[in-house]
């Protein structure tokens, strides 16, 4: 609605700048020519836009928390399928192995444990290009005690609050428990 009122405001404006004028004009303290006048349109125009959104990529211990909360209990519940050889269900998750490490390590402080779970994640994926099931199980341990992945533990109500509201990151998952009077 604001957009088409804009171009509306504009296609009038320049239908007055191609307009005849008066041989004489009138004094007043308006005066400009149409090259001004554009600039000016054009200029109101740009005010009326609503600002694009731009992510900051903002780094927080909470975002950082998540990020390990979320890809490192994807990481940690594939413990049976990799103690079993099974190489599709880790490949499956290869998305989880990627996200951990960017987010897990976002900062630039981080870099080098960052190259580190990148290095691990490559010895897993090359383990399962090879079918080698005991290179898998060795990568994929020395990936889970490096980056300090385990499976969360579970917390009952009488533990005390797992989650506080339905946006939670541990909403539906063995952390998900709420004091309920």
């Amino acid at each position: 609605m604001k957009f088409a009122a804009v171009i509306s405001a504009l296609l009038i404006a320049s239908a007055a700048a191609f307009a005849p004028s008066t041989p004489e004009r009138a004094s007043t303290a308006l005066n400009m020519d149409r090259r001004a006048a554009m600039g000016a349109i054009g200029a109101a125009a740009l005010v009326g836009v609503p600002a694009m959104a731009s992510a900051d990529g903002a780094i927080s211990s909470a975002s950082i928390q998540r990020a390990r909360f979320t890809y490192g209990s994807r990481i940690a519940a594939l413990k049976d399928a990799v103690s079993k050889g099974d190489f599709g269900a880790v490949a499956a998750e290869k998305n989880a192995f990627i996200l951990f490490n960017s987010g897990a390590y976002p900062r630039v402080k981080d870099k080098a444990d960052k190259t580190a779970a990148i290095a691990g994640t490559n010895a897993i994926f090359a383990a399962i290009r090879s079918k080698d099931a005991g290179a898998l199980k060795s990568a994929y341990a020395a990936y889970c005690t490096a980056n300090d992945i385990e499976e969360p533990a579970e917390i009952s109500a009488t533990d005390g609050q797992g989650y506080s509201s339905d946006y939670d990151y541990r909403v539906r998952t063995k952390q998900a428990a709420i004091y309920v009077r």
